[in-house]
């Protein structure tokens, strides 16, 4: 039987909206006062599974997957401008989507053989989070 755990992990970063290609105009008549840093309290979800017998208790090591939580996400994200300081988002602007498409990246490469994942869901505020599904 397929086992899913998820695990939430909340940072404070600035990110503003804007495509690089654009003029300030361009980017000001599309994105509005979102053009301009502002910061969010994200809070990230990551679902793992995996097969479990019937003599196993866990999908994985908990505190293993805390550090590669800690290494892929917190630790490269928290209190950046992800626009400037995280290279994944330099030439795209850092939505809720494509935060969760590169924190999918991220940690699916970091996971145990056997262990999949599932989601990866990015909540900037109460009102708007995107998820990424496995394919």
């Amino acid at each position: 039987m397929r086992i899913r755990l998820s695990r939430s992990v909340s940072f404070r970063a600035h990110h503003r909206l804007a495509d690089p290609g654009a003029t300030d105009a361009d980017n000001r008549r599309r994105f509005g006062y979102t053009v301009e840093p502002h910061p969010h309290q994200y809070r990230i979800e990551v679902s793992v599974s995996r097969i479990l017998g019937d003599t196993e208790a866990a999908v994985m090591d908990l505190p293993q997957l805390d550090r590669i939580l800690a290494q892929q996400v917190t630790g490269p994200f928290a209190g950046r401008h992800l626009h400037r300081d995280v290279p994944a988002f330099t030439t795209i602007p850092p939505t809720c989507e494509v935060i969760a498409r590169e924190v999918f990246r991220r940690v699916a490469g970091c996971l145990p053989d056997g262990v999949r994942l599932d989601r990866v869901s990015v909540a900037e505020d109460d009102s708007l989070q995107a998820e990424c599904l496995a394919g």
